[in-house]
């Protein structure tokens, strides 16, 4: 597997959906090499779960590690000036790695994932190997807007035996940039419901820790604080709440100063907990401790939109009523009113009375948390997800003649 983003220590923010897609794929009997860029925070061993890690050095300056992990692109839509320098550092070293691993270990599948880049470095190594790309969002709008990216994308989807994507927005979408439509699976990401369940003792201690006040609501978001993520709607439909709330998000990015200061301007900033980057483990608890999760996403201006977002599939597992829009993949995951409450994208007014109506009805609450939590045990577990990449290998395999 060829990755710009792989989970730096257990519990990483970043590239959570690589990891239980490595480890379900071992876990089914291959022999997985993750080979992914080096970056200071990786704490990894060689080998772990039955995944080895290769990672590859390749900046002669600290200030260009930024390439992958969430590193390279500016509020998720432009590239950052350093990564186009790193680039050309980072992709050379990747292939020249990846070609190094896969002939010393007699590979019999080459994945890439995001096809920019790690499919167009995947598809250069790959030899003669069957390669497999899997889409996660960013790498096809980065396709769609620049035209380097467009000619190596399409170059790669030419070389590709199987192509998957975690959306049919996304399958559409790399469809227009020239991946054939007959070698196209949507394989929806899965979920740790185990990690992601509902939790009285985490709920009540981080209640505590948050200082909800007695009889206040805690409505809870997670993700990078990006366009597409749609927190500045949520910020302002708080005001229009009429329901006491605390508002908690968990996450990073180029936008925190501006979300904080667009609290401010609404007057809600008492109200507001913006926790930073948190581990998997601990946005688990802060869903388990909410009243109500929202995730507001959008189509951004630029055009870009998660494929699938994680925080969609977890919030369901975690049994707590779930606000969201349908922007990307979410509307083939969530119904409304059965398993979540859908209003339209960028429409803070709808937020806000969506919050009011799930806050005043304890009964509906439980409702769409109970069903939302038993969708996602019968049809999102990580190991139905692998068996569906396992199926893609098998079909990329057939396609090449290959045993």
């Amino acid at each position: 597997m060829v990755t710009t983003s792989y989970p730096r220590f257990p519990g990483d923010s970043v590239g959570t959906f690589m990891e239980p897609i490595a480890e379900g794929v071992a876990a089914r009997g291959h022999v997985v090499h993750v080979v992914a860029p080096w970056h200071p925070l990786v704490t990894r061993g060689r080998s772990e779960d039955g995944v080895h890690f290769h990672f590859y050095k390749y900046a002669p300056h600290p200030s260009l590690n930024v390439f992958g992990y969430a590193a390279a692109m500016k509020a998720d839509v432009s590239v950052r000036g350093q990564a186009f320098i790193a680039a050309p550092l980072a992709l050379a070293q990747g292939w020249r790695t990846a070609r190094k691993i896969a002939r010393r270990h007699n590979a019999t599948i080459m994945h890439g994932h995001w096809v920019i880049p790690g499919g167009v470095t995947a598809a250069a190594a790959a030899g003669g190997r069957p390669l497999v790309i899997s889409l996660h969002g960013s790498d096809v709008y980065l396709a769609e807007r620049l035209m380097p990216a467009r000619v190596a994308a399409r170059a790669a989807f030419r070389k590709a035996a199987y192509v998957t994507a975690c959306s049919a927005d996304l399958a559409r979408r790399a469809i227009a940039l020239g991946a054939d439509p007959e070698r196209m699976a949507v394989i929806p990401y899965g979920v740790d419901a185990e990690r992601f369940q509902p939790d009285e003792a985490a709920r009540n201690r981080l209640r505590a820790e948050l200082g909800i006040p007695a009889g206040a609501a805690l409505v809870a978001a997670a993700g990078r604080l990006v366009r597409k993520k749609g927190f500045e709607y949520l910020i302002d439909a708080i005001p229009g709440v009429r329901a006491p709330i605390v508002f908690a998000i968990a996450g990073e990015g180029s936008l925190r100063e501006e979300l904080r200061a667009r609290a401010a301007s609404r007057g809600i900033a008492e109200r507001m907990r913006f926790l930073g980057d948190r581990s998997q483990d601990e946005v688990a608890a802060l869903f388990a401790a909410a009243d109500v999760i929202v995730a507001p996403s959008v189509r951004d201006e630029s055009g870009n939109v998660d494929g699938l977002p994680n925080v969609v599939m977890e919030a369901l597992a975690s049994g707590t009523a779930l606000i969201t829009t349908i922007a990307g993949g979410i509307g083939a995951v969530v119904q409304h009113e059965a398993t979540a409450l859908i209003v339209p994208e960028r429409d803070a007014a709808a937020i806000a009375r969506e919050l009011d109506r799930a806050l005043s009805d304890a009964a509906l609450r439980q409702r769409l948390g109970s069903a939302a939590r038993k969708l996602a045990q019968s049809r999102f577990g990580w190991d139905q997800t692998a068996a569906a990449f396992e199926d893609a290998y098998n079909r990329a395999l057939a396609r090449t003649g290959r045993p």
